[in-house]
């Protein structure tokens, strides 16, 4: 499918206070919903003050900055980061809300399924080709929000597509993938023909880790504690796409989180990927000594 392209006149240049280079911005009053992606990590925490300073700055109500955590369940995400991301959005004054995939509870109604559920429902953990760990965990709650956000808007009186600006903290220096990604486009496949239009808006796609963690220092928000232990990233506790070290070292931080992870590969009869399996992780954790002592890699994905 054609990617529809972001109108020109809807972009300026805009050079945030830490970045080497400028990217574009949209006219954030052209939307009737902001939303932004945070995780709890400093990234999407970055991206948050961005946002918002723009909004201040073109005067765009902060009513119409929501933002949004994609809960992957406990055995997924690191200690306090839904209470974190929650921090995150009070900190601004703004809205709220916490999505997560729904399944039918076998009685008639509907319950929260957790990322290690759904791994165990499959059979098989996610890799590279098959992240349905983001399809289905993150971008399709997160799609359904903004379908209750047109029904929002147009009980409130909006007539015809509701125009919805969906806010990512991903940056370029992540990975050779997202360095191709475009850092304002349309969103053909978040849009549909009738109820809405969405773009898609990466604020610090330019931004290296250094200009990160400056403006969460600038902004005075808390960034998360995982980050003192060690970890380059919180992501998912057991990411499939992270390097060995740093899986390591999330084992010797949660160690019964992997133990639960162990028994689970031993059900399912997959190994975690090809090339290592949650045992081998268990076994270079407990052969590493004290958490801290070793360098962990970032990853590229």
């Amino acid at each position: 499918m054609a990617t529809r392209k972001a109108p020109a006149a809807q972009c300026a240049l805009f050079a945030p206070q830490l970045a080497q280079t400028p990217g574009p911005v949209p006219d954030l009053t052209a939307y009737h919903w902001i939303v932004v992606s945070i995780s709890g990590g400093a990234d999407s925490q970055a991206a948050l003050d961005v946002v918002v300073t723009e909004a201040d700055r073109q005067g765009v109500p902060r009513a119409r900055i929501v933002t949004v955590f994609a809960d992957l369940g406990e055995d997924d995400e690191h200690p306090g980061t839904p209470e974190l991301a929650a921090e995150h959005a009070a900190h601004y004054g703004l809205r709220h809300e916490r999505v997560f995939r729904v399944v039918d509870d076998g009685l008639g109604g509907k319950v929260q399924q957790g990322l290690a559920d759904h791994i165990e429902d499959r059979r098989m953990w996610p890799d590279s080709k098959r992240r349905y760990c983001t399809s289905d965990m993150k971008r399709g709650p997160i799609w359904k929000l903004f379908t209750r956000l047109a029904a929002e808007a147009h009980e409130a009186g909006v007539t015809g597509k509701v125009r919805i600006l969906d806010v990512q903290g991903k940056r370029a220096q992540e990975s050779p993938e997202r360095r191709k990604m475009a850092p304002f486009t349309g969103n053909e496949r978040a849009s549909n023909l009738t109820v809405r239009e969405v773009d898609t808006w990466l604020p610090i796609h330019h931004w290296l880790k250094e200009q990160v963690f400056a403006r969460c220092a600038q902004a005075g928000t808390r960034v998360h504690p995982a980050y003192a232990a060690g970890l380059p990233r919180v992501s998912c506790i057991a990411c499939v796409l992270a390097p060995k070290s740093a899986l390591v070292r999330a084992a010797q931080l949660y160690p019964a989180v992997f133990a639960r992870k162990l028994a689970q590969e031993q059900r399912m009869g997959h190994t975690f990927r090809v090339d290592l399996s949650i045992a081998d992780i268990i076994a270079a954790a407990e052969a590493a000594g004290p958490a801290g002592t070793s360098p962990v890699e970032d990853w590229r994905g």
